[in-house]
């Protein structure tokens, strides 16, 4: 299988059409960053990326790399990384932003194998097409994002957790972080009662019901199995202080998972805080919640 890093030039004729208005010059500096953003290991979409703060982990002492795995039939590509030579690892399922799972997703699950867990991050809009070949956030949206489904979500990470079973992993350590997109995931499935904690970066709580994305966050938080740390932005404009106070209330009549959950919000902080690769990063809320995330699974049996 290609590595997720290559870059896909069968998909990428929107690149080279001029925009209204834009000189040939402009086209071709356009074209460049953005090649060279996808070369990165980054999505079109998340230009500019901003390189001066980008982590960067060594794989050194590390398995990692591209997999797949079956589920239904079909072939779930995903990202992986692990300690070289071990077994009996805890495991963490990280979830991706809406860009799919490029270079930033990719670090993390290495960050995570650094300090000696499994980490996946599955390939979850992989039936519908290719996050990285849309250089426009609002279409990636409505012509790719909203066509996945939450059940097929939900199948894919129980197939990622079967993987890291038969792979070296203790899915009975098993926990689950994601952002953005992701962080809405995390409360979801924290509610099937397959991992022991989740830590949700700045996922959407609230939303109306749809065909593909039946409930939200505050639909499932009183019956949710797994606490869950919510990391969330004062100044995140999408999602609202009074969402995360109705989110908190309904946690608080709920399940003993549901009342152990807990939020930490940045006062300063918007959206995508610990996205270090775009210019929203804010490193002193990104490095706390870090640290909170590694406390957050060792105290809850992911570790």
């Amino acid at each position: 299988m290609p590595s997720l890093d290559d870059s896909r030039s069968d998909q990428q004729a929107d690149f080279d059409s001029l925009r209204p208005g834009e000189s040939t010059a402009q086209g071709a500096t356009r074209r460049t960053a953005l090649k060279a953003a996808i070369g990165a290991g980054y999505a079109a979409a998340t230009l500019p990326i901003a390189a001066q703060t980008v982590i960067t982990t060594s794989a050194d002492g590390l398995q990692a790399g591209p997999i797949t795995y079956t589920v239904n039939g079909f072939q779930v590509p995903a990202y992986a990384a692990a300690p070289s030579g071990k077994t009996g690892l805890p495991v963490v399922l990280v979830i991706q932003e809406i860009f799919g799972v490029h270079g930033y997703i990719q670090d993390t699950c290495r960050r995570f194998a650094k300090l000696g867990y499994l980490a996946i991050a599955p390939e979850l809009y992989a039936r519908q097409g290719d996050p990285r070949s849309y250089t426009e956030i609002p279409k990636l949206q409505s012509e790719l994002v909203s066509k996945v489904p939450d059940a097929q979500v939900m199948a894919d990470l129980d197939g990622a957790l079967a993987y890291a079973a038969a792979n070296g992993g203790d899915v009975n350590k098993a926990g689950i972080t994601g952002f953005c997109w992701g962080g809405r995931i995390v409360w979801l499935y924290a509610a099937t009662g397959k991992v022991k904690a989740g830590v949700a970066w700045y996922g959407r709580l609230v939303g109306q019901p749809s065909e593909n994305t039946p409930k939200h966050p505050v639909d499932v938080a009183a019956q949710i199995k797994a606490p869950v740390l919510g990391l969330y932005g004062g100044k995140d404009q999408g999602i609202p202080v009074d969402t995360i106070d109705k989110m908190k209330s309904i946690l608080a009549t709920g399940s003993d998972a549901a009342k152990a959950s807990q939020f930490v919000v940045y006062p300063e902080a918007g959206h995508a805080f610990h996205a270090d690769y775009r210019p929203s990063y804010l490193k002193e809320a990104a490095e706390d919640g870090w640290r909170r995330t590694q406390a957050w699974f060792k105290a809850n049996g992911v570790a």
